[in-house]
């Protein structure tokens, strides 16, 4: 028997793996005919020995569509492989051309079983299901707030869900938890924005702003991030221009220390004054928007351009 699992979503895939290995140990106790491939002799090889215990073999064979030999050889052989009662299972993370000859005979004669990216109803089914594993209840409006701050990672959902759950110790999740614990995905990106802003990089500043745009990424929520960050450099920058030390700026600075550790760093790459004339353009480019005299997108790429 052949299966094949493959697809974008990585986190859900290698759930999928580990539970199906997980279930092949329970059955066959020895776990001796469990073996990990990527070259086609000794897979072949692998397959035609008798197992010493007459268990059925998994074959786990991970990542191989770009390995051109093995390709050629298995499907040269497919016949042998199509008549085994051993497992032969292909993994294939990311995404795969339908074009290529070992997707197209995996699709037809393996089972196989896709993983797209979760989205909608079916990523705030995944999240509840996730707060109910840690026994955790949540208030309205949590899964909307961590799709917004995460989007469909479900690797940091799965991480930030679990810190969550032990924050609460078995209390109700609020949205507040969430703003207070979970970093906006956007808030994480802008300071790579900013980083290049700070190093007079327009160029790559406009196209990661641009990244954020097609995105779908509000322009007004882009440009609250850049205010956000630019009134904690002016904070910090405050502070280091009076020489107070850093264990100072992080306990009456009101920042997280996160944000604290961020801002330090970025502050030294801008003067005092340059940071009061950036943040003044930044609150007439609000303004602009707000009364209409202006597009978003037009003005945000006016206000990188004008730093």
């Amino acid at each position: 028997m052949i299966i094949f699992l493959y697809g974008q979503d990585t986190y859900r895939m290698r759930e999928k793996l580990k539970e199906m290995i997980e279930r092949y140990k329970k059955i066959h106790k020895s776990g001796l005919n469990l073996k990990y491939f990527n070259d086609f002799t000794n897979l072949k090889d692998e397959i035609r020995q008798v197992p010493m215990f007459k268990e059925k073999k998994l074959a786990v064979i991970a990542d191989v569509f770009a390995n051109l030999d093995f390709k050629e050889k298995f499907l040269e052989n497919k016949k042998d492989f199509l008549k085994t009662e051993d497992i032969i299972l292909f993994y294939q993370e990311g995404e795969i051309n339908k074009n290529n000859s070992l997707f197209k005979f995996l699709k037809k004669n393996a089972k196989s079983q896709e993983f797209k990216f979760l989205g909608g109803q079916r990523l705030k089914t995944w999240i509840k299901k996730e707060f109910d594993r840690y026994e955790t209840e949540i208030d309205s409006g949590v899964l909307e707030k961590l799709i917004e701050y995460i989007g469909n990672d479900l690797w940091r959902m799965s991480n930030e869900i679990k810190k969550l759950a032990s924050f609460k110790n078995n209390k109700r999740v609020r949205v507040e938890d969430v703003e207070l614990l979970v970093r906006s995905k956007i808030e994480t990106d802008i300071f790579k924005t900013i980083d290049a802003i700070a190093e007079k990089n327009k160029k790559q500043a406009l196209k990661l702003l641009h990244k954020h745009l097609e995105k779908g990424d509000s322009p007004l929520y882009l440009l609250s991030m850049i205010n956000y960050q630019f009134r904690n450099l002016l904070i910090v920058k405050d502070f280091i221009e009076k020489h107070k030390p850093y264990d100072v700026i992080l306990k009456k600075s009101g920042l997280h220390p996160f944000v604290v550790k961020k801002t330090y760093y970025q502050s030294q790459k801008f003067t005092f004054q340059e940071l009061k004339k950036i943040y003044q353009k930044i609150f007439k480019v609000d303004l602009d928007i707000k009364t209409g005299r202006i597009q978003p997108e037009i003005a945000l790429d006016l206000l990188i351009t004008e730093i």
